[in-house]
């Protein structure tokens, strides 16, 4: 007889295998599944796009770690015999490779003498806790900082601050709130005291035991904290989103801000090998800048009408100075004090960094010769990866302290406080480190990031070599009816969906390719589809798990899922009516996006 509780049991537990081994189903299940696909056409198209397909599977199932899916070109090109062994193995190490060391190297640095938080609690303080204010100055100093180092550590940094002001915020108001209740309990008590000098009428002398000054008290302080909690609560909710959103759009403005910038500079010098350096640090500067604070500025105000209503008033301030914000400043102030005074190290993280984004602009400006054009004449021989290899170099030279014949660490001091002065006159001199050593660039190093950039550039290549890039071209010739714009906008609706479930260094890695396939073959500028779909990549904000800050943000326990879904929603639409803003605006004009450029009118695919 047929028991349908074992049945369910049964099936419950295989699920639960299934769950359980899901990943090592999909490692050995996919290549099996699309097997037949280079088996039933023996074509170098049909043996790339086999490969593609699986590591686009494994990408976005992580059911591999994403760097060692990346690896599997080198394993597979050379066995299906699409190229050389030796051929895609250089491409893992490229000089885009070099420029996202480089300028990971001195985002380390700063990282490391702490240099980040200092700017960020200065700025803080000069913007001050008005709620508005506050959150324009959170996010305005989590962009900035975005452009520089890592979103991941941005987000770290600037969330528990926040969290912290925001606290303090609430418990001066707390005990403000307090304060103004019990005032009024003592006068009230005092005036009942005077009336019950006189004769009363009965009736009324029970009404007013009613009316108990104490119970009164409780009722109204318990109502204020129910209010204040709500309040803060909706705050605490719209900071950390504008923290973990700004950081994600921060990274967009600058070529080494994010990764998918840096695989767009990788795939276009691949792809288009002509191009003649279309893509550099000062040319994405100057299209992304403009769309970073525009996009900014309209997710503040989104966040600002979600979370702290449209009473500008009450948010801005006008002037006021309540206590509850003097303590606040306070907490910031009392942050900023114990970094003390600014190291001699500091000082020499700030003057490379500084340096790097000077050479990294006056390098190829664009509308004047740089002083790299004389270098560049017979070929691009200085690129912003050297300056950024250049650079970074440096920190492992300077000395993190000012060489001094007496100077001496304080842990000398304390075991030397007990010794003799022979002891003290005879203590060895010590080196002071530079301002970065290996140690700290291995344990914060993203290695992965340059595996997955190097698989993605191979990916391009093996496309090219094989031929598939042109059979994706003529298939998607077609498109060439539809209006540019339509075209751009269609895909960076799609990109930006696609990102949510994948991340974006695997979403860009796959789409590049082929939309340069597709701009090829309809004779579109590459880079009026490429660049908003790689900006769009980054524009993950409806989902925890979408990007680093996100999870970061919400792991702190005040944000719900539907929270984020409602803000980041708007906040897609708006991101990529900004990105098209700009590309049919100062984008056309600076990259001459209306025309098709000779240096995109080649085919480097195997005949």
């Amino acid at each position: 007889m047929f028991n349908i509780d074992v049945f369910c049991l049964l099936m419950k537990e295989i699920g639960r295998f299934l769950w359980t081994y899901r990943n090592y189903l999909i490692i050995f299940i996919t290549p099996l599944v699309f097997l037949p696909l280079p088996v039933i056409i023996p074509t170098s198209e049909a043996k790339c796009g086999y490969i593609i397909i699986v590591m686009a599977l494994y990408w976005c199932t992580e059911c591999m770690p994403l760097a060692a899916t990346a690896l599997l070109p080198v394993i597979l090109f050379p066995l299906l015999g699409i190229m050389e062994s030796g051929k895609v193995c250089v491409l893992y190490l490229k000089d885009s490779n070099m420029l996202f060391i480089g300028g990971l190297l001195v985002a380390i640095a700063v990282e490391h003498w702490n240099l980040h938080k200092r700017i960020a609690l200065k700025v803080l303080l000069i913007v001050g806790v008005r709620p508005a204010l506050l959150m324009l100055g959170f996010m305005s100093v989590t962009a900035f900082l975005s452009m520089w180092i890592s979103n991941t550590a941005t987000t770290a940094m600037m969330v528990p601050i926040a969290q912290a002001v925001l606290e303090q915020l609430s418990n001066t108001e707390a005990e403000s709130d307090e304060r103004e209740l019990r005032e009024g309990r003592d006068n009230q008590a005092f005036e009942m005291a005077e009336v019950t000098t006189t004769k009363l009428p009965l009736d009324n002398f029970t009404k007013q035991q009613s009316q108990d000054p104490e119970s009164g008290y409780d009722l109204a302080l318990e109502q204020r904290r129910k209010a204040r909690e709500a309040k803060y609560l909706l705050l605490n909710k719209g900071m950390s989103l504008s923290v973990c959103y700004s950081a994600s759009i921060g990274g967009t403005a600058t070529l080494t801000g994010t990764t998918p910038n840096l695989i767009l500079k990788g795939q276009m010098d691949d792809i288009f090998p002509d191009n003649a350096d279309v893509i550099n640090f000062a040319s994405w500067f100057g299209f992304a800048f403009p769309n970073m604070v525009l996009m900014l500025v309209l997710s503040w105000l989104w966040l600002q009408c979600m979370y702290l209503g449209l009473n500008f008033k009450k948010s801005f301030g006008c002037g006021l100075n309540t206590e509850s914000d003097r303590e606040a400043y306070k907490v910031m102030k009392e942050e900023y004090k114990k970094l003390g005074n600014m190291k001699f190290a500091e000082v020499g993280v700030l003057t490379v960094f500084l340096l790097l984004v000077v050479l990294w602009f006056s390098r190829e400006p664009g509308f004047m010769p740089g002083w790299a054009s004389e270098l560049n004449r017979n070929g691009q021989f200085v690129t912003d990866g050297t300056v950024a290899i250049l650079m970074s170099t440096l920190l492992f030279i300077i000395p993190s302290q000012l060489p001094c014949i007496s100077s001496h660490n304080a842990e000398d001091d304390h075991d030397d406080a007990g010794e003799n002065n022979t002891r003290q006159t005879e203590r060895k001199l010590k080196a002071p480190p530079a301002l970065l050593n290996w140690k700290v660039v291995h344990e914060r190093m993203p290695w992965n990031i340059v595996l997955l950039l190097g698989g993605g550039f191979a990916l391009a290549s093996g496309s090219e070599v094989s031929g598939l890039s042109l059979w994706l071209g003529k298939s998607l010739a077609p498109l060439k009816s539809i209006p540019p714009f339509a075209i751009s906008l269609l895909l960076c609706l799609l990109v930006s969906t696609f990102t949510e479930c994948s991340s974006n260094t695997a979403t860009t890695t796959l789409f590049l390719p082929i939309l340069a396939s597709m701009a090829t073959a309809i004779e579109l500028h590459p880079l009026y589809v490429m660049l908003p779909c790689t900006i769009c990549a980054s524009l993950a904000f409806m989902l925890p798990v979408a990007t680093p800050p996100n999870a970061i943000a919400f792991s702190y326990g005040t944000l719900k899922v539907v929270d984020m879904a409602k803000a980041g929603f708007v906040l897609n639409i708006i991101g990529i009516l900004c990105i098209n803003l700009g590309i049919n605006t100062w984008g056309t004009a600076m990259f001459r996006l209306d025309t098709f450029p000779s240096w995109a009118n080649v085919t480097h695919g195997a005949p």
